[in-house]
């Protein structure tokens, strides 16, 4: 193939060349997925139908319910359909939708995620202020801002991707994965998609540093906290999420900064588990599903 016209499918990682262990992979993608869509559409309801939840901070938590759920469902399904009819075919377009749509949830979550950082800091450093600075113009305006970040995103890196001729179809992932498609290109190095990979790792690493500088006023004030049940409840919040954003991270920059290798391993295909199914079923339980509101409007509704 010598060039991107002729390309009119990719092929996928074969996960396994036994079928009883595609088998396995299938009923993998199947519970996780399950568990994801569960535990999102959840915290999402709860918000939605309770007035209790009313507030930026939940209102914060359903986008990015919303946003997780975009993301696995771009790229399970199909890895769900190609184990169970043991095949590794996506089309040349669905590939560029994979892409398109997983970056810009992706992009989203990442911004959302420094945004309720600061949402935290506001509430815990400055309560007084926390009705003046969070109001609801000012949430939807943000909220706005973000899913337009990663929409723009994600359409600078499908550009990016797909400009170039690609000399194989092959993709070393069980979905189109930048990194791998990289590989693809006939020059060797998609110059123009490296620099946007490396523009928005940077702007990565700076929501990072962002977050984490919040966290660390969230800390030292929680510190000067006289009831130690306070400084508790705040740490108890407060260190999860630092975790939860640390690790998708530092994981996505392991993925897209690594030296390219011409063969799949275990590390790359761990790696991406990491930072693309992981945070979307955790980030409901870690955010969410240990708030005492959330879990009283779900006992509420469950009931109900």
């Amino acid at each position: 193939m010598n060039n991107a016209t002729t390309v009119s499918y990719f092929l996928l990682l074969e996960l396994s060349k036994n079928q009883h262990l595609q088998l396995l992979y299938f009923f993998f993608f199947f519970v996780l997925y399950l568990a994801t869509l569960t535990t999102n559409l959840l915290i999402i309801s709860a918000v939605v139908f309770d007035h209790r939840l009313h507030s930026p901070m939940y209102f914060f938590l359903m986008n990015l319910a919303l946003q997780d759920l975009g993301i696995v469902s771009v790229i399970v399904p199909k890895s769900m359909i190609n184990c169970l009819l043991d095949t590794r075919q996506i089309s040349y377009f669905g590939c560029v939708a994979q892409v398109f749509l997983f970056l810009s949830f992706e992009a989203s979550d990442v911004s959302l995620l420094t945004v309720m950082a600061y949402d935290r800091y506001v509430a815990i450093c400055n309560p007084l202020h926390y009705e003046i600075v969070m109001t609801w113009k000012a949430c939807i305006e943000i909220i706005i801002l973000v899913w337009v970040a990663g929409l723009l995103c994600g359409i600078l890196h499908t550009i990016g991707t797909f400009s170039v001729h690609f000399c194989s179809n092959v993709v070393n992932q069980f979905f189109c994965e930048i990194p791998q498609l990289i590989k693809l290109s006939c020059s060797g190095f998609n110059l123009v998609e490296i620099g946007i990979v490396v523009a928005n790792i940077i702007a990565a690493l700076g929501c990072f540093s962002f977050i984490f500088i919040s966290y660390a006023v969230i800390f030292k004030a929680v510190l000067r906290i006289p009831s130690e049940q306070g400084r508790q409840k705040a740490l108890s919040t407060c260190i999860p999420h630092f975790i939860v954003v640390s690790v998708l991270i530092l994981s996505v920059c392991f993925a897209y900064l690594r030296p390219p290798s011409n063969s799949s391993s275990d590390l790359d295909f761990g790696s991406t588990v990491v930072y693309s199914l992981l945070p979307p079923l955790f980030n409901p339980i870690i955010y969410s599903m240990r708030n005492k509101n959330i879990k009283c409007v779900l006992s509420q509704l469950w009931r109900f």
